[in-house]
């Protein structure tokens, strides 16, 4: 098996991704990389949505959100929160606003515009319903849309809270680089941390399968083989610690991403026609 390590080069129309990359040449189509960053640029846009939501949905009112007492979210000053109960139905609303210009925010990501939280039922009560829509909603200059709808199924057998997470989203890429079409089906385990509002001690679990076509027009599939570990503590967040998924575009061999065994760091490995190259993440 080959192993070496991938080149860096600027990232400018994929700022957001969580996990891209690229190969300093590339001699064959079938290891080209563009599937496996744009899914790992979707996912972890729409990952991040729902952990700026969680901050707000935890408790579900807003004396009680936690952005002036833990100052190491996602969020920033910047970003304001409006809970909306007056509405004529059962559905309340959480905006947050992180303004129309772009607002540094604590992953070192800028964002502008607001995402909106409709919700039904208490954010920790069995079959409660929060559905995410974006208004000009950006990350570092790339348009997010669509819609991420959460619904709690309960604890499973562990005594963990599960979610099903289900995404059918577009992102509009900056500097007019096209257009990433992207939807999922998944389920979120929330295995550490129910039980407290401090934010470090979450741990995820995430576990289905996604599909999606690129800037490009390349249509890919994909499935999670082992569970995608997401750890909230403080140096961990901003990546996936663990967990395999194996992206499968059409006409091409499928490339398997492994993010290892629970460490806290930026480096990951992509396997393609057997040959094993390590990845640092964005």
């Amino acid at each position: 098996m080959k192993t070496s390590i991938l080149c860096k080069r600027t990232l400018a129309t994929f700022l957001c991704a969580s996990l891209l990359f690229t190969s300093c040449k590339k001699d064959k189509k079938d290891n080209d990389t563009s599937s496996a960053g744009e899914n790992s640029m979707a996912e972890a846009c729409y990952n991040d949505v729902i952990n700026i939501a969680d901050e707000a949905g935890r408790t579900g009112t807003l004396s009680n959100y936690r952005l002036g007492e833990n100052q190491d979210g996602l969020l920033s000053a910047c970003a304001t929160v409006t809970f909306d109960s007056t509405n004529s139905t059962d559905q309340d609303t959480i905006h947050i606003d992180f303004g129309s210009v772009n607002c540094l925010c604590n992953d070192s990501r800028n964002r502008r515009g607001e995402i909106i939280v409709y919700y039904q039922g208490q954010y920790r009560d069995s079959a409660s319903i929060h559905t995410i829509t974006f208004n000009n909603y950006f990350v570092n200059d790339n348009q997010i849309l669509g819609t991420k709808t959460v619904t709690n199924l309960g604890h499973n057998s562990l005594g963990h809270l599960v979610y099903d997470i289900t995404v059918v989203g577009q992102i509009v890429l900056a500097n007019s680089a096209g257009v990433i079409n992207w939807n999922s089906q998944k389920q979120r385990e929330w295995v550490q941390g129910e039980s407290t509002l401090i934010w470090n001690d979450d741990i995820y679990s995430i576990t289905g399968t996604a599909a999606g076509v690129g800037a490009n027009g390349q249509s890919f599939t994909v499935n999670i083989t082992s569970p995608l570990i997401r750890n909230m503590a403080f140096g961990c967040r901003r990546h996936f610690v663990q967990g395999v998924f194996v992206i499968t575009p059409d006409n091409l061999p499928a490339r398997t991403l492994d993010f290892g065994t629970g460490t806290c760091d930026d480096i990951a490995t992509v396997t393609i026609n057997n040959n094993t190259y390590t990845i640092q993440l964005w």
